[in-house]
């Protein structure tokens, strides 16, 4: 029995997790309380949005399990139309309290009770807090480091180690056979850092659980075996890894998977110290089938080395491109190059999208349902042993663009964003010019034209997007965007022909693919015009054959 004098900090009934709420505010609450106020939150706002991704899951593990569900989509429907049962998830909670305790001295929230070093070093809070990574601050108001956290955020920075910690070495624990002089050898990033995360948000938190509270008998996933648990309804981890019996064996074990050794150091006034060891190690080759919230992409160079037939890993979210400029992956499970790549197509969606997809084909979602793919992950660097960036993103649109039915709206979308690509393309082409007319590098002109384009069709594109809720209008929505593209493009061209310097518009000889050619910045400018009409044909209306009178 636990003694009532012992130091506690209850995550069920403590404030913890940071939320909005739907009137602008924010707070902190407890996990009772966030599902309980659920319908009035917009969303949880992590220290970081890798935290925020990390405490969803938490979120979604809890849910899951109280209520031994969704198997079906039916069931999910009776969900979507009463509600998140919170009477259930609060009954759920008390039961388990013990194991949401933070502080618990023997089996604390996603700690180790007893996790010491050889030494009983303590390292500093840096190693748990992502905004001071490894003492190199990138985004953050710590300039000095973290010399002490409440126990609040120290428990949001439990889960988020949990799911996006850095590799490199770690401390050795004491009982754990792979530390080798003391310490813990690289085995790579918490499982969520190896992802290109990709959830559904809704118009409140409560849509938001519900959207990505996927069914057990979703096709071609995993989602539930017979005993799939969370990390709480487990044997308190040891140091050593846990043998891994076919693990994970459901979302709820995935969602909650102990991929780090944790034990906090604390006094009455908040924790002070942290030890961090590597806990359950697991790798994302072919967990296509288990692993919802990320694409995937086909690794021939992994199939080469490993003599698979096929291996597939998290599409990655590259930091420098918009969201809507990976549209393939998100909406069609297709992406331009495919082919070339070896990628099969059939799996590069994430499955919360084949969800959502499946739940608007059996009419369980209207067709003109928004809803906001959000894509986060981390973006490591040397040797990552440190988190260099943190993409965070979000697509706005009706749940028609992802049918299966015809996949009209989809493609749609998809050769929208490609029809972008191209026209930047031509943009770029002609600042590289313009530059080669006047005798200058070609390369940083080309680039801070695509960035510029970039730039001025973000806004547009998202709202185009999200208007696109009608399959009859394909192609004349399609034809819209080509106009409102050529548009802002030949305005960015316009300014950049006439600023070109003085040599650029006296031109000179160049060698072209044909032998040598006069380019001036004249001629750069009508083969732009040349150029990007051909990229964006539908954007020219076509010549009338009628011969007047």
């Amino acid at each position: 029995m636990t003694d009532p004098s012992a130091p506690s900090f209850d995550l069920t009934t403590s404030p913890w997790l940071p939320v909005l709420r739907l009137d602008g505010s924010e707070g902190e609450l407890s996990l009772v309380e966030v599902f309980e106020q659920a319908k009035d939150l917009r969303r949880l706002v992590g220290d970081v949005p890798t935290q925020e991704f990390a405490l969803l899951r938490l979120l979604l593990a809890i849910l899951h399990d109280a209520i031994d569900g969704p198997a079906s989509a039916d069931d999910w429907h009776e969900l979507w139309q009463g509600g998140i049962p919170a009477a259930a998830v609060r009954a759920y909670l008390h039961d388990h309290r013990a194991r949401f305790d933070l502080l618990h001295p023997s089996a604390p929230f996603c700690q180790v009770g007893d996790l010491h070093t050889a030494k009983n070093e303590v390292s500093s809070l840096d190693r748990l807090v992502a905004d001071v990574p490894n003492n190199a601050p990138f985004f953050t108001m710590r300039a000095r480091g973290t010399d002490r956290l409440g126990f609040a955020e120290a428990a949001r920075w439990v889960v988020h180690a949990h799911a996006f910690d850095p590799s490199g070495i770690k401390s050795g624990a004491v009982g754990d056979p792979r530390v080798k002089g003391g310490k813990g050898y690289p085995l790579g990033v918490g499982w969520a850092g190896t992802l290109g995360g990709v959830y559904a948000e809704g118009d409140d938190l409560a849509e938001t659980l519900l959207l990505n509270l996927i069914a057990a008998d979703t096709d071609n996933l995993r989602a539930a075996a017979a005993d799939d648990r969370p990390a709480w309804r487990r044997e308190p981890a040891g140091p050593a890894a846990a043998e891994p019996g076919g693990r994970p064996s459901g979302l709820r074990d995935l969602y909650t998977w102990q991929s780090r050794r944790l034990r906090l150091h604390y006094d009455a006034d908040g924790v002070h110290g942290v030890l961090v060891a590597y806990g359950d190690p697991l790798t994302p080759r072919n967990m296509h089938d288990r692993e919802p919230m990320t694409a995937w992409r086909r690794s021939p160079a992994q199939e080469k080395k490993l003599g698979l037939p096929q291996v597939y890993l998290p599409r990655e979210h590259d930091p420098a491109r918009s969201a809507w400029r990976g549209l393939g992956a998100l909406v069609t499970g297709r992406v331009r190059g495919a082919e070339q790549r070896q990628e099969a197509a059939a799996i590069v969606r994430p499955r919360v999208l084949d969800w959502i997809a499946r739940l608007a084909n059996d009419d369980y979602l209207d067709d003109g349902r928004l809803i906001r793919a959000r894509i986060v992950s981390a973006v490591y660097g040397t040797q990552q042993s440190v988190i260099d960036e943190i993409v965070d993103d979000a697509l706005t649109m009706a749940v028609v663009v992802l049918h299966d039915r015809d996949g009209v709206l989809g493609q749609t979308a998809v050769d929208a964003a490609n029809d972008a690509e191209d026209a930047v393309t031509v943009l770029g082409y002609l600042a590289s010019d313009l530059a080669e007319a006047a005798g200058a590098p070609t390369d940083s002109p080309r680039q801070a034209a695509r960035d510029q384009g970039f730039g001025a069709l973000d806004g547009p594109f998202r709202d185009w997007l999200s208007g696109l809720t009608r399959r009859e209008d394909a192609l004349e929505r399609r034809a819209e965007w080509q106009r409102e593209a050529h548009r802002l493009l030949s305005r960015i061209g316009a300014r950049l022909v006439a600023e070109a310097g003085e040599a650029a518009w006296i031109g000179r000889v160049v060698r072209g693919p044909n032998g040598d050619m006069w380019l001036s910045a004249g001629r750069a400018d009508l083969r732009f015009r040349a150029e990007l009409r051909k990229a964006l044909k539908l954007s020219v209306p076509e010549r009338s054959t009628e011969v007047s009178a």
